[in-house]
This record gives C-alpha cells, structure tokens and sequence, in this order.
C-alpha cells in the first residue's frame, strides 16, 4: 500500500540537527510488525503513524524498532511539523490521541509547543547502579536518581558537570543489571537519561544524553519525552531555581538540538510539562509498505 511520508528534523531550525522522524501520514491503521520494520528500515530511533481519532484532531502511533511505545517527544513535534507542512493542520491549538493519552500542541509556522502530561513519579534507584551503566563513579552523580515519566519513563540522573556527561558510555552488562534490579526483562525503556546544569552552548542551561541498547541506535540525538521528564524531576527536586529553562542534546553526535522547557504547577503539585521546538522538513515522499 502507498503512503505518504515527511522526514523532519525536530528541536532543530535547519536540516540535519536536532532528532530525525519519518511520519507516515494515514498508517495508524498497520500492524506493529511493518511499523517496526520501517522504523529498522529507517534507522531511525522511532517513527510516527497517524490517522483519524474520535478524541481528539489527530491520532499518532510511535514506534521504535522492537515495539510500539505510548509517547515520544521529537517524533510529536516532527508529526505537527510534517502535518503543517502538508496543510492538514493551520496554525493555532491542536490535540492528538497518543497512549499516555491527549496531549495538547500550540503550532506557529515551523514552531510546534507539546504539552506533555503530568509527571508520573517512580522508584529511587541507588547511584552506584546508574553509575555503573555509564562507566561512573557513584560520587559522579549528584542526586539519587529517579523513574520519571511524563508519556514515557526514564530514570534521570544528574551528573557532575559536561566534562562527566561527555564521558558516559554504555556499560552492556550494567545496563542489564540495572533493569534486573527494576524488575524489568527488557532494554528499550526506562534507560538512563543524563543530564548536567550546564549548556553544552551559551544558548542552553542543561545538557543531556541518552544512550540506547540494540536494536536502536546507540545515542539519541534529541530526546523530547525525557527533557520533559527530567524537567519535572529537576524542579520537583529543588535542583533548579526558575521552572524555564533551555535544554541542549545531540551536540557530540554533530546534530545540535534545542528545546524551550517550562514546568506547570508548583514543585509539589506540577501539572504538566511543556515542551517546545522547531521542526526542519527534511524530505517528503511515498513509502510502500504490505497491508499485513
């Protein structure tokens, strides 16, 4: 069956920075088996599906290259981008049905403004288990991390300064521990998300990385789902002064990303997260895919 698709550049003002997302216009209706070959075919960390909803504008389905996911960021604000650019949406407020539920967007040409539900708050996890995944000390991390999820869960964990950001890498077998220490048999969610109070540029206030387990790629450029996570975490915590803030990722990958970040709701009570970015077109074509 044919399809359209856009390929947008999301949390990015120009081609080639920020998070790439193929959007299939019309494939919310495929079954998960072609959904995750495309996003493999890709190689891409996740790709959207869209379609008609009954709740809401526009219904979107995500997918990363093993499953389907309830919610991701970047591949929200590159859909709104890629419906915008084909004229399916104007600008002003629209809703999308996800699996964490409706989630309210603002869109003003390539600028596209998500707000993410409120933070669900999990476990503690000890730093010398977190430590261990990215080949730290457990003195590294300055805060006891924490399962934090705004559509989609991510153990935030702060790290020393850039300088200790830059030098996590992937511990495979810690990775494992650290999720059989959770109780949880897979490796695709709930990883760790670094982040340091330090841009990785004058324009931003925190850098962040995320590093990923196969069959995806190993780090993700632009993580939308978690920077809304880790902003409820931050102020939740009493680690960050004001609730707005900059966030920078993608910069040691060569695809710089920004993101504008504002926490709904007092530290104690947030009710949202917002989220907010631009979307680069990348390019736009046909995609054939089987019917089942």
């Amino acid at each position: 069956m044919e399809y359209d698709f856009d390929w947008v550049d999301a949390f990015s003002e120009a081609p080639f920075g920020g998070n790439g997302c193929a959007v299939v216009h019309g494939g919310a209706g495929l079954p998960e088996a072609i959904c995750t070959a495309y996003v493999r075919e890709t190689s891409l960390v996740e790709c959207t599906f869209t379609g008609p909803s009954e709740v809401a504008d526009v219904r979107v389905r995500y997918y990363l290259a093993s499953r389907e996911i309830p919610f991701a960021g970047h591949p929200t604000l590159a859909t709104v981008a890629a419906l915008r650019h084909r004229g399916l949406i104007s600008d002003g407020a629209l809703t999308l049905e996800t699996g964490a539920g409706i989630v309210p967007v603002e869109v003003s040409g390539n600028r596209v403004s998500m707000t993410q539900v409120a933070p669900r708050f999990g476990v503690r996890v000890p730093k010398a288990v977190v430590a261990a995944v990215g080949g730290l000390a457990p003195e590294e991390i300055l805060h006891t991390p924490r399962l934090v999820s705004t559509g989609l869960p991510f153990c935030i964990t702060l790290v020393r300064d850039r300088a200790t950001l830059e030098r996590v890498s992937l511990n495979a077998k810690a990775l494992n521990d650290y999720f059989a220490h959770l109780g949880e048999d897979r490796s695709d969610t709930m990883e760790p998300y670094w982040i340091t109070l330090e841009g990785a540029t004058a324009a931003g206030d925190t850098f962040a990385r995320l590093l990923l387990a196969p069959p995806s790629p190993a780090e993700d450029p632009f993580t939308g789902s978690a920077t809304g996570a880790a902003a409820a975490y931050l102020w939740s915590e009493g680690l960050i002064e004001h609730p707005a803030y900059r966030a920078e990722q993608g910069h040691g990958l060569g695809r710089p990303g920004l993101a504008e970040v504002r926490v709904l709701g007092p530290r104690e009570a947030i009710e949202g997260v917002q989220v907010s970015g631009a979307g680069a077109l990348v390019m736009s074509g046909k995609v054939f895919l089987p019917a089942g």
